[in-house]
């Protein structure tokens, strides 16, 4: 019996479909407010932080990448020190962190994820004068790290050309979507 009760309680639903705008701040009401104060602080569009979550951890507070296998079979590390929503690795939410002054920031904190991506964002736009609304690029500078895309690391990644027009997609489709919102209940209404 426990165990069934403790199963149950690490099952996790999502209560919004992930592709839909309207759904997701239909369900994360203050989701709206804390992207709409990101884009205000940082430039940074709402549609691709939510696009960068989306691909990053499908929404996922305590998302991390897979673990390394021993011998084909034993889970061993983690493949990086990515977590949480923005899946920021260790060293770069600790730069987030010192650069903002915000020491407390959790990566498991939605408004700390999404001013993180603000943040990347704006850094990136300042080093390597990439418009805060391209999607593609952006998410390339996120993903290899701003070093990185400068070596254009990511030429020999096809698979990543991939996920980044898709993330692109996504991004335009949040865009679309927004435009067409609506919400029946007034105190609930974001839009």
């Amino acid at each position: 019996m426990f165990a069934i009760i403790f199963i149950n309680s690490c099952v996790t639903t999502r209560s919004f479909d992930s592709s839909n705008i309207c759904s997701i701040f239909k369900s994360n009401p203050q989701w709206k407010i804390i992207t709409e104060n990101t884009k205000k602080k940082w430039g940074t569009p709402v549609s691709l932080q939510l696009a960068f979550i989306k691909q990053e951890s499908s929404f996922e507070k305590n998302a991390k990448p897979p673990r390394k296998k021993f011998l084909g079979v034993i889970p061993s590390k983690r493949i990086s020190t990515a977590y949480g929503y923005s899946q920021a690795l260790d060293g770069t939410w600790n730069d987030y962190k010192i650069s903002t002054g915000n020491s407390d920031a959790n990566r498991k904190n939605f408004k700390d994820a999404s001013d993180f991506i603000g943040w990347y964002v704006d850094g990136t736009y300042k080093l390597l004068k990439i418009q805060k609304t391209d999607i593609y690029n952006n998410y390339l500078a996120y993903h290899e790290g701003r070093g990185g895309y400068q070596k254009k690391t990511f030429n020999k990644k096809k698979w990543l050309l991939t996920v980044a027009k898709k993330v692109e997609k996504q991004a335009i489709l949040y865009s679309n979507q927004i435009k067409n919102c609506k919400f029946s209940n007034k105190k609930n209404s974001v839009l």
